[in-house]
Protein backbone atom coordinates (compact mmCIF):
# COMPACT_ATOMS: atom_id res chain seq x y z
CA UNK A 1 0.00 0.00 0.00
CA UNK A 2 1.44 3.36 -0.99
CA UNK A 3 3.00 5.29 1.90
CA UNK A 4 0.32 8.42 1.68
CA UNK A 5 -2.71 5.69 1.93
CA UNK A 6 -1.26 4.20 5.17
CA UNK A 7 -0.61 7.56 6.26
CA UNK A 8 -4.03 8.62 5.53
CA UNK A 9 -5.64 5.39 7.21
CA UNK A 10 -3.24 6.45 10.71
CA UNK A 11 -4.68 9.73 10.69
CA UNK A 12 -8.09 8.85 10.18
CA UNK A 13 -8.37 6.81 13.19
CA UNK A 14 -7.21 9.74 14.98
CA UNK A 15 -9.71 11.81 15.65
CA UNK A 16 -7.21 14.80 16.19
CA UNK A 17 -5.89 14.37 12.90
CA UNK A 18 -8.99 13.74 10.95
CA UNK A 19 -9.03 16.90 8.67
CA UNK A 20 -5.91 15.76 6.86
CA UNK A 21 -7.26 12.73 5.63
CA UNK A 22 -6.71 12.74 2.17
CA UNK A 23 -4.10 10.30 -0.15
CA UNK A 24 -3.58 12.81 -2.77
CA UNK A 25 -0.01 13.71 -3.96
CA UNK A 26 1.64 16.01 -0.88
CA UNK A 27 0.95 18.91 -3.61
CA UNK A 28 -2.56 18.91 -2.47
CA UNK A 29 -2.24 19.56 1.36
CA UNK A 30 0.93 21.30 1.72
CA UNK A 31 -0.71 24.86 2.17
CA UNK A 32 -1.80 24.45 5.67
CA UNK A 33 -0.10 27.01 7.49
CA UNK A 34 3.22 25.71 6.80
CA UNK A 35 2.83 22.75 5.09
CA UNK A 36 3.77 19.47 5.92
CA UNK A 37 7.40 18.29 4.91
CA UNK A 38 7.96 14.49 3.65
CA UNK A 39 11.37 13.40 3.69
CA UNK A 40 12.81 9.99 2.75
CA UNK A 41 14.62 8.09 5.70
CA UNK A 42 16.91 5.07 5.11
CA UNK A 43 17.16 3.96 8.04
CA UNK A 44 15.74 3.49 11.93
CA UNK A 45 18.06 4.33 14.73
CA UNK A 46 17.41 1.76 17.88
CA UNK A 47 18.47 5.02 19.83
CA UNK A 48 17.15 8.34 18.99
CA UNK A 49 19.07 10.59 21.52
CA UNK A 50 21.95 12.33 20.23
CA UNK A 51 23.51 13.09 23.52
CA UNK A 52 24.45 9.76 23.77
CA UNK A 53 24.64 8.25 20.19
CA UNK A 54 26.21 11.84 17.88
CA UNK A 55 25.65 10.03 14.65
CA UNK A 56 23.93 12.03 11.67
CA UNK A 57 21.30 9.20 11.52
CA UNK A 58 20.07 9.83 14.61
CA UNK A 59 20.66 13.43 13.98
CA UNK A 60 18.97 13.88 10.78
CA UNK A 61 15.58 12.93 13.05
CA UNK A 62 16.52 14.02 16.20
CA UNK A 63 18.23 17.55 15.81
CA UNK A 64 14.66 19.21 14.98
CA UNK A 65 13.48 17.93 18.52
CA UNK A 66 16.65 18.04 20.67
CA UNK A 67 18.92 21.15 20.51
CA UNK A 68 23.06 21.58 21.15
CA UNK A 69 24.25 25.06 22.49
CA UNK A 70 25.70 26.17 19.19
CA UNK A 71 25.22 25.33 15.41
CA UNK A 72 27.55 25.36 12.68
CA UNK A 73 27.29 28.58 10.19
CA UNK A 74 28.53 29.51 7.19
CA UNK A 75 28.34 33.38 8.35
CA UNK A 76 28.07 32.98 12.22
CA UNK A 77 31.17 34.30 14.39
CA UNK A 78 33.69 31.46 14.42
CA UNK A 79 31.57 29.05 12.19
CA UNK A 80 29.12 28.95 14.58
CA UNK A 81 25.46 30.00 15.46
CA UNK A 82 24.06 30.27 18.90
CA UNK A 83 21.34 27.63 19.76
CA UNK A 84 20.98 26.99 23.69
CA UNK A 85 23.96 28.90 24.50
CA UNK A 86 24.12 32.56 23.36
CA UNK A 87 27.77 32.82 24.19
CA UNK A 88 30.75 30.81 25.26
CA UNK A 89 33.99 32.35 26.40
CA UNK A 90 37.43 30.29 27.26
CA UNK A 91 39.62 31.49 30.07
CA UNK A 92 42.94 32.22 29.03
CA UNK A 93 44.46 29.06 31.18
CA UNK A 94 42.12 27.08 29.38
CA UNK A 95 40.86 25.11 32.37
CA UNK A 96 37.45 26.84 32.13
CA UNK A 97 34.38 27.61 29.64
CA UNK A 98 31.73 29.84 30.51
CA UNK A 99 28.39 29.52 28.69
CA UNK A 100 25.30 32.22 28.82
CA UNK A 101 22.31 30.48 28.05
CA UNK A 102 19.12 31.19 26.24
CA UNK A 103 16.44 32.31 28.52
CA UNK A 104 12.96 32.15 28.51
CA UNK A 105 13.44 28.46 27.09
CA UNK A 106 11.13 25.35 27.86
CA UNK A 107 11.34 22.05 27.36
CA UNK A 108 8.39 20.42 24.99
CA UNK A 109 6.76 18.95 28.65
CA UNK A 110 6.16 22.92 29.76
CA UNK A 111 9.37 22.31 32.43
CA UNK A 112 11.93 25.24 32.11
CA UNK A 113 14.94 25.02 30.57
CA UNK A 114 17.79 25.91 32.95
CA UNK A 115 22.11 25.29 33.50
CA UNK A 116 20.92 22.74 35.76
CA UNK A 117 20.00 20.48 32.24
CA UNK A 118 23.39 21.64 30.69
CA UNK A 119 25.51 20.31 33.85
CA UNK A 120 23.66 16.77 33.80
CA UNK A 121 23.88 16.63 29.81
CA UNK A 122 27.52 17.49 29.89
CA UNK A 123 28.46 15.75 33.54
CA UNK A 124 26.82 12.04 33.45
CA UNK A 125 25.86 11.86 29.64
CA UNK A 126 28.40 13.45 27.10
CA UNK A 127 31.63 12.92 29.44
CA UNK A 128 30.03 9.43 30.43
CA UNK A 129 27.88 7.72 28.02
CA UNK A 130 28.75 9.84 24.24
CA UNK A 131 30.44 7.80 21.75
CA UNK A 132 32.26 11.26 20.70
CA UNK A 133 31.86 13.12 23.99
CA UNK A 134 33.52 11.13 25.86
CA UNK A 135 37.04 11.66 24.71
CA UNK A 136 36.35 15.94 24.29
CA UNK A 137 34.98 16.19 27.47
CA UNK A 138 37.14 13.31 29.44
CA UNK A 139 39.11 16.34 31.32
CA UNK A 140 35.52 17.96 32.30
CA UNK A 141 35.73 17.93 35.90
CA UNK A 142 32.71 19.75 37.05
CA UNK A 143 29.99 22.07 35.45
CA UNK A 144 29.18 25.17 38.07
CA UNK A 145 25.85 26.67 37.85
CA UNK A 146 25.84 30.05 39.50
CA UNK A 147 22.17 31.44 37.69
CA UNK A 148 19.56 29.80 35.73
CA UNK A 149 21.21 31.23 33.07
CA UNK A 150 25.03 30.21 33.43
CA UNK A 151 27.07 26.90 33.06
CA UNK A 152 30.89 27.34 33.50
CA UNK A 153 32.51 24.10 32.42
CA UNK A 154 35.90 23.44 34.38
CA UNK A 155 38.95 20.81 33.15
CA UNK A 156 41.09 18.87 35.25
CA UNK A 157 43.62 19.98 32.17
CA UNK A 158 43.88 22.80 29.73
CA UNK A 159 41.24 21.90 27.08
CA UNK A 160 41.53 24.10 23.82
CA UNK A 161 38.71 26.68 23.06
CA UNK A 162 38.98 25.73 19.40
CA UNK A 163 38.01 22.10 20.45
CA UNK A 164 35.94 23.20 22.36
CA UNK A 165 33.90 25.18 19.99
CA UNK A 166 34.57 22.92 16.86
CA UNK A 167 32.69 20.25 19.17
CA UNK A 168 29.70 21.88 20.10
CA UNK A 169 27.06 20.96 16.91
CA UNK A 170 28.18 17.70 16.88
CA UNK A 171 28.82 16.68 20.81
CA UNK A 172 26.22 19.06 22.79
CA UNK A 173 22.60 18.34 22.67
CA UNK A 174 21.00 19.05 25.86
CA UNK A 175 18.62 16.77 27.33
CA UNK A 176 16.00 17.12 30.45
CA UNK A 177 17.88 16.92 33.73
CA UNK A 178 14.09 16.29 35.20
CA UNK A 179 13.12 12.87 33.07
CA UNK A 180 16.47 11.16 33.07
CA UNK A 181 17.69 11.80 36.47
CA UNK A 182 17.92 9.01 38.87
CA UNK A 183 17.13 6.09 35.98
CA UNK A 184 19.32 4.42 33.87
CA UNK A 185 19.99 6.92 31.22
CA UNK A 186 20.52 4.44 28.22
CA UNK A 187 17.59 2.37 28.62
CA UNK A 188 15.71 5.20 29.44
CA UNK A 189 11.72 5.10 27.73
CA UNK A 190 12.85 9.05 26.09
CA UNK A 191 15.60 7.71 24.07
CA UNK A 192 12.62 6.76 21.46
CA UNK A 193 10.22 9.23 22.81
CA UNK A 194 11.93 12.31 22.72
CA UNK A 195 11.52 15.58 24.51
CA UNK A 196 13.26 18.51 23.45
CA UNK A 197 13.62 22.15 23.21
CA UNK A 198 13.66 22.38 19.54
CA UNK A 199 11.33 23.66 16.67
CA UNK A 200 9.75 20.27 16.09
CA UNK A 201 7.85 17.85 18.89
CA UNK A 202 8.43 14.19 18.30
CA UNK A 203 4.37 13.41 17.60
CA UNK A 204 4.26 9.50 16.34
CA UNK A 205 6.65 6.59 15.18
CA UNK A 206 5.76 3.76 13.39
CA UNK A 207 8.37 1.71 13.05
CA UNK A 208 9.24 0.59 9.31
CA UNK A 209 6.65 3.40 8.43
CA UNK A 210 7.62 7.12 9.14
CA UNK A 211 8.93 9.34 12.28
CA UNK A 212 5.75 12.39 12.57
CA UNK A 213 7.11 15.56 13.98
CA UNK A 214 5.10 18.89 14.60
CA UNK A 215 5.69 22.09 15.51
CA UNK A 216 6.34 23.51 19.09
CA UNK A 217 4.00 26.33 19.32
CA UNK A 218 6.12 27.49 21.93
CA UNK A 219 9.53 27.51 20.64
CA UNK A 220 11.57 30.11 21.91
CA UNK A 221 12.37 31.61 18.45
CA UNK A 222 8.88 33.39 17.90
CA UNK A 223 9.21 33.42 13.80
CA UNK A 224 9.96 29.57 13.59
CA UNK A 225 9.39 26.78 12.53
CA UNK A 226 8.37 27.58 9.38
CA UNK A 227 6.88 24.24 8.62
CA UNK A 228 3.40 22.06 10.78
CA UNK A 229 4.93 19.20 10.21
CA UNK A 230 7.87 17.15 9.06
CA UNK A 231 7.17 13.27 8.28
CA UNK A 232 10.23 10.99 7.66
CA UNK A 233 8.83 8.12 5.19
CA UNK A 234 11.21 5.05 5.90
CA UNK A 235 12.48 4.04 2.76
CA UNK A 236 15.62 1.88 2.91
CA UNK A 237 16.21 1.37 -0.85
CA UNK A 238 17.54 4.37 -1.99
CA UNK A 239 16.37 3.72 -5.52
CA UNK A 240 12.54 4.09 -4.12
CA UNK A 241 13.63 7.89 -2.80
CA UNK A 242 14.13 9.33 -6.43
CA UNK A 243 11.14 7.05 -7.76
CA UNK A 244 9.21 8.94 -4.83
CA UNK A 245 10.11 12.53 -5.66
CA UNK A 246 9.21 12.03 -8.97
CA UNK A 247 5.80 10.66 -7.97
CA UNK A 248 5.64 13.74 -5.88
CA UNK A 249 5.18 11.74 -3.03
CA UNK A 250 7.98 13.10 -0.94
CA UNK A 251 9.69 16.44 -0.70
CA UNK A 252 12.88 15.87 -0.16
CA UNK A 253 15.70 12.64 -0.10
CA UNK A 254 19.03 14.32 2.11
CA UNK A 255 22.39 11.66 2.83
CA UNK A 256 22.60 10.65 -1.12
CA UNK A 257 19.24 9.12 -0.49
CA UNK A 258 19.10 9.09 -4.49
CA UNK A 259 21.47 6.66 -5.95
CA UNK A 260 24.13 9.12 -7.67
CA UNK A 261 23.81 7.18 -11.03
CA UNK A 262 20.36 8.28 -10.94
CA UNK A 263 21.30 12.30 -10.34
CA UNK A 264 22.34 13.12 -13.84
CA UNK A 265 18.86 12.02 -15.19
CA UNK A 266 16.64 13.17 -12.21
CA UNK A 267 18.18 16.32 -12.22
CA UNK A 268 16.32 16.89 -15.52
CA UNK A 269 13.19 16.19 -14.20
CA UNK A 270 11.07 19.44 -13.53
CA UNK A 271 10.37 20.72 -10.43
CA UNK A 272 13.33 18.91 -8.76
CA UNK A 273 16.70 20.33 -7.79
CA UNK A 274 20.24 18.77 -7.17
CA UNK A 275 22.13 19.93 -4.51
CA UNK A 276 25.80 19.42 -2.91
CA UNK A 277 25.93 22.33 -0.24
CA UNK A 278 25.22 21.87 3.23
CA UNK A 279 27.19 19.29 4.14
CA UNK A 280 30.91 20.74 4.69
CA UNK A 281 30.71 19.91 8.16
CA UNK A 282 29.50 15.89 7.40
CA UNK A 283 32.77 14.80 5.51
CA UNK A 284 32.73 11.22 5.27
CA UNK A 285 36.23 9.76 4.58
CA UNK A 286 36.66 6.46 2.66
CA UNK A 287 39.56 4.59 4.43
CA UNK A 288 40.95 1.30 4.41
CA UNK A 289 41.98 -0.16 8.09
CA UNK A 290 44.80 -2.11 8.66
CA UNK A 291 45.14 -4.91 11.30
CA UNK A 292 48.98 -4.33 12.02
CA UNK A 293 48.43 -7.84 13.75
CA UNK A 294 49.19 -9.52 10.51
CA UNK A 295 53.30 -9.79 9.98
CA UNK A 296 52.77 -8.66 6.25
CA UNK A 297 50.99 -5.54 7.41
CA UNK A 298 52.61 -4.86 9.99
CA UNK A 299 55.72 -3.92 6.96
CA UNK A 300 55.12 -0.31 5.57
CA UNK A 301 56.52 -1.37 2.47
CA UNK A 302 53.14 -3.74 2.26
CA UNK A 303 51.57 -0.72 3.33
CA UNK A 304 53.00 1.57 0.94
CA UNK A 305 52.65 -1.42 -1.69
CA UNK A 306 48.28 -1.14 -1.36
CA UNK A 307 48.34 2.44 -1.23
CA UNK A 308 50.27 2.48 -4.51
CA UNK A 309 47.98 0.01 -5.91
CA UNK A 310 44.74 2.31 -5.61
CA UNK A 311 43.52 3.94 -8.73
CA UNK A 312 42.48 7.11 -6.78
CA UNK A 313 41.01 8.92 -9.97
CA UNK A 314 38.94 5.57 -11.16
CA UNK A 315 37.71 5.53 -7.41
CA UNK A 316 36.66 9.18 -7.88
CA UNK A 317 35.34 8.94 -11.53
CA UNK A 318 33.47 5.59 -11.52
CA UNK A 319 32.57 4.64 -7.56
CA UNK A 320 31.63 8.39 -6.54
CA UNK A 321 30.78 9.43 -10.43
CA UNK A 322 32.93 12.46 -9.76
CA UNK A 323 31.08 13.48 -6.30
CA UNK A 324 34.27 13.30 -4.09
CA UNK A 325 37.82 13.94 -4.12
CA UNK A 326 40.85 12.06 -3.66
CA UNK A 327 42.80 12.38 -0.16
CA UNK A 328 46.05 12.78 0.86
CA UNK A 329 45.99 12.58 4.54
CA UNK A 330 43.59 11.92 7.46
CA UNK A 331 41.80 15.43 7.29
CA UNK A 332 40.11 16.34 4.25
CA UNK A 333 40.97 19.40 1.69
CA UNK A 334 37.62 21.33 2.74
CA UNK A 335 39.06 21.55 6.65
CA UNK A 336 41.23 24.47 5.62
CA UNK A 337 41.68 25.60 9.31
CA UNK A 338 43.93 22.31 10.06
CA UNK A 339 44.69 20.67 6.54
CA UNK A 340 47.90 20.79 4.68
CA UNK A 341 48.76 19.31 1.10
CA UNK A 342 52.49 18.78 2.51
CA UNK A 343 52.36 15.27 2.94
CA UNK A 344 54.19 12.29 1.28
CA UNK A 345 51.60 10.98 -1.26
CA UNK A 346 51.49 7.45 -3.59
CA UNK A 347 50.98 7.80 -7.28
CA UNK A 348 49.31 4.88 -8.54
CA UNK A 349 51.78 2.49 -9.97
CA UNK A 350 51.66 -1.11 -10.05
CA UNK A 351 55.18 -1.18 -10.92
CA UNK A 352 56.23 0.19 -7.72
CA UNK A 353 53.70 -1.65 -5.53
CA UNK A 354 55.33 -5.20 -6.92
CA UNK A 355 58.81 -3.92 -6.32
CA UNK A 356 57.86 -3.11 -3.09
CA UNK A 357 56.50 -6.19 -2.37
CA UNK A 358 59.67 -8.16 -3.69
CA UNK A 359 62.00 -5.88 -1.37
CA UNK A 360 59.48 -6.70 1.45
CA UNK A 361 60.04 -10.35 0.84
CA UNK A 362 56.69 -11.75 -0.28
CA UNK A 363 57.64 -12.54 -3.73
CA UNK A 364 54.70 -14.84 -6.29
CA UNK A 365 54.40 -18.04 -5.70
CA UNK A 366 53.96 -20.48 -8.47
CA UNK A 367 50.14 -19.24 -8.70
CA UNK A 368 51.09 -15.53 -8.75
CA UNK A 369 50.05 -14.79 -5.42
CA UNK A 370 51.99 -13.48 -2.70
CA UNK A 371 49.76 -13.91 0.14
CA UNK A 372 46.26 -13.87 1.41
CA UNK A 373 44.01 -11.52 2.95
CA UNK A 374 40.67 -11.13 4.63
CA UNK A 375 38.58 -7.65 2.96
CA UNK A 376 35.85 -6.52 5.03
CA UNK A 377 34.04 -3.52 3.17
CA UNK A 378 31.98 -1.72 5.46
CA UNK A 379 27.95 -2.16 4.69
CA UNK A 380 26.95 1.09 5.38
CA UNK A 381 26.89 2.60 1.97
CA UNK A 382 26.70 1.22 -1.93
CA UNK A 383 30.13 3.13 -2.42
CA UNK A 384 32.33 1.46 0.17
CA UNK A 385 30.66 -2.08 -1.22
CA UNK A 386 32.12 -0.87 -4.30
CA UNK A 387 35.32 -0.16 -2.82
CA UNK A 388 35.63 -3.03 -1.42
CA UNK A 389 34.97 -5.12 -4.78
CA UNK A 390 37.62 -2.73 -6.82
CA UNK A 391 39.91 -2.87 -4.07
CA UNK A 392 40.42 -6.64 -4.24
CA UNK A 393 40.43 -6.63 -8.11
CA UNK A 394 43.42 -3.81 -7.26
CA UNK A 395 45.41 -6.06 -4.90
CA UNK A 396 45.12 -9.14 -7.19
CA UNK A 397 47.16 -7.10 -9.52
CA UNK A 398 49.94 -7.28 -7.27
CA UNK A 399 49.64 -10.59 -6.14
CA UNK A 400 47.96 -10.05 -3.08
CA UNK A 401 44.33 -12.49 -2.87
CA UNK A 402 41.59 -10.82 -1.35
CA UNK A 403 38.97 -12.77 0.46
CA UNK A 404 35.89 -10.56 0.37
CA UNK A 405 33.84 -10.70 3.38
CA UNK A 406 30.46 -8.81 3.50
CA UNK A 407 28.22 -8.76 6.64
CA UNK A 408 25.77 -6.51 8.01
CA UNK A 409 26.32 -3.72 9.84
CA UNK A 410 26.20 -5.28 13.38
CA UNK A 411 28.14 -8.33 12.21
CA UNK A 412 30.60 -5.70 10.89
CA UNK A 413 31.25 -3.90 13.66
CA UNK A 414 32.11 -6.61 16.19
CA UNK A 415 33.96 -8.04 13.40
CA UNK A 416 36.25 -5.22 12.88
CA UNK A 417 36.42 -3.30 16.14
CA UNK A 418 35.99 -5.84 18.77
CA UNK A 419 36.81 -9.18 17.50
CA UNK A 420 39.31 -7.67 14.91
CA UNK A 421 38.87 -10.54 12.59
CA UNK A 422 39.67 -8.94 9.87
CA UNK A 423 42.90 -7.84 7.63
CA UNK A 424 41.95 -5.12 5.56
CA UNK A 425 38.84 -3.28 6.46
CA UNK A 426 37.00 -0.34 4.46
CA UNK A 427 35.50 2.46 6.69
CA UNK A 428 33.98 5.56 5.98
CA UNK A 429 34.33 7.73 9.13
CA UNK A 430 33.02 11.01 9.36
CA UNK A 431 35.73 14.13 9.91
CA UNK A 432 33.73 16.49 12.22
CA UNK A 433 35.32 19.84 11.98
CA UNK A 434 37.72 19.31 14.32
CA UNK A 435 41.24 16.10 14.47
CA UNK A 436 40.48 15.65 18.41
CA UNK A 437 36.73 14.78 17.77
CA UNK A 438 36.56 11.75 15.25
CA UNK A 439 39.88 11.49 13.18
CA UNK A 440 42.90 11.06 16.40
CA UNK A 441 41.18 7.98 17.43
CA UNK A 442 41.73 6.32 14.59
CA UNK A 443 45.50 5.94 15.01
CA UNK A 444 45.40 6.56 18.58
CA UNK A 445 47.16 3.28 20.96
CA UNK A 446 45.44 1.93 23.48
CA UNK A 447 41.93 2.46 22.33
CA UNK A 448 39.49 -0.51 24.11
CA UNK A 449 38.25 -3.33 22.10
CA UNK A 450 34.64 -2.70 20.73
CA UNK A 451 34.83 1.34 20.08
CA UNK A 452 33.31 1.53 16.68
CA UNK A 453 35.57 3.34 14.02
CA UNK A 454 38.62 3.25 16.09
CA UNK A 455 42.15 2.11 15.98
CA UNK A 456 41.25 -1.78 16.67
CA UNK A 457 43.93 -2.47 14.08
CA UNK A 458 46.94 -2.54 16.71
CA UNK A 459 48.69 -0.18 15.10
CA UNK A 460 50.84 2.12 18.01
CA UNK A 461 53.62 4.70 17.54
CA UNK A 462 55.24 6.59 20.72
CA UNK A 463 55.47 9.58 18.78
CA UNK A 464 52.26 10.13 16.54
CA UNK A 465 50.47 8.94 20.52
CA UNK A 466 52.68 12.15 22.07
CA UNK A 467 51.61 14.44 19.14
CA UNK A 468 47.72 13.57 19.77
CA UNK A 469 48.40 14.29 23.39
CA UNK A 470 50.06 17.53 22.88
CA UNK A 471 47.47 18.91 20.73
CA UNK A 472 44.56 17.62 22.96
CA UNK A 473 45.98 20.10 25.94
CA UNK A 474 47.33 22.58 23.61
CA UNK A 475 45.68 26.21 24.32
CA UNK A 476 47.28 28.21 21.99
CA UNK A 477 45.17 28.42 18.49
CA UNK A 478 48.18 28.72 16.37
CA UNK A 479 50.70 25.46 17.91
CA UNK A 480 47.39 23.53 18.19
CA UNK A 481 47.32 23.81 14.12
CA UNK A 482 50.81 22.84 13.59
CA UNK A 483 50.79 19.94 15.74
CA UNK A 484 47.80 18.91 13.61
CA UNK A 485 49.65 19.32 10.35
CA UNK A 486 52.78 17.45 11.73
CA UNK A 487 50.24 14.63 13.04
CA UNK A 488 48.97 14.81 9.32
CA UNK A 489 52.68 14.09 7.50
CA UNK A 490 53.07 11.48 9.94
CA UNK A 491 49.94 9.33 9.80
CA UNK A 492 50.25 9.97 5.95
CA UNK A 493 54.32 8.53 6.02
CA UNK A 494 53.61 5.92 7.95
CA UNK A 495 50.16 4.64 7.15
CA UNK A 496 48.58 3.01 10.20
CA UNK A 497 45.48 3.47 7.63
CA UNK A 498 45.13 4.66 4.11
CA UNK A 499 42.84 7.75 3.20
CA UNK A 500 41.44 7.23 0.07
CA UNK A 501 38.88 9.52 -0.57
CA UNK A 502 36.42 12.18 0.53
CA UNK A 503 32.73 13.08 -0.47
CA UNK A 504 30.15 15.07 0.85
CA UNK A 505 26.59 14.31 0.15
CA UNK A 506 23.69 15.65 -2.37
CA UNK A 507 20.32 16.64 -1.56
CA UNK A 508 17.71 16.16 -3.84
CA UNK A 509 14.33 18.67 -3.66
CA UNK A 510 11.29 19.30 -5.00
CA UNK A 511 12.01 23.03 -5.61
CA UNK A 512 8.69 24.02 -3.32
CA UNK A 513 11.46 23.71 -0.73
CA UNK A 514 13.09 26.87 0.82
CA UNK A 515 16.02 27.08 2.90
CA UNK A 516 17.33 24.00 2.26
CA UNK A 517 21.60 23.60 2.71
CA UNK A 518 21.77 27.08 4.00
CA UNK A 519 24.12 25.50 6.97
CA UNK A 520 27.69 23.51 7.08
CA UNK A 521 25.14 20.48 8.56
CA UNK A 522 21.81 21.22 7.26
CA UNK A 523 20.87 17.85 7.09
CA UNK A 524 21.33 17.30 10.74
CA UNK A 525 20.48 21.24 12.02
CA UNK A 526 17.09 21.80 13.19
CA UNK A 527 15.24 23.14 9.45
CA UNK A 528 13.76 25.80 11.74
CA UNK A 529 13.51 28.29 8.38
CA UNK A 530 13.22 25.57 6.50
CA UNK A 531 9.38 26.01 4.26
CA UNK A 532 7.84 25.26 1.49
CA UNK A 533 6.38 27.65 -1.29
CA UNK A 534 2.31 28.86 -1.20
Amino acid sequence: MPFLSLYRRDLLRSTALGLLATAAPFSAFAQATGGRLIVAADSEPKNLNPAIVASNGVFYVASKVIEPLAEASYTGTDGLEPRLATSWEGAEDGRSITFRLREGVTWHDGTPFTSADVAFSALEVWKTLQNIGRSVFANLEAVDTPDAATAVFRFSKPTPIQLIRNALPVVTSVIPKHLYEGTDIAANPANVKLVGTGPFRLAEYRPGEYYRLTRNEAYWDSNAPKLDEIVYRVLPDRAAAGAALEAEEIHLAAFSAVPLADLARIAEVPGIKVISKGYEALTYQLVIEINHRRKELADLRVRQAIAHAIDRTFVVDTIFLGYAEASTGPVPKNAPEFYTADVPTYDFDVARANALLDEAGYPRGANGRRFSLKLLPAPYFNETRQFGAYLRQALADIGIDAELVNNDSAAHQKAVYTDHAFDLAVAPPVFRGDPAISTTILVQSGIPAGVGFSNQGGYADAELDDIIARAAETIDTAARTELYRTFQKKVAADLPLINVAEWGFITVARDTVENVSNNPRWAVSNWADTALKG
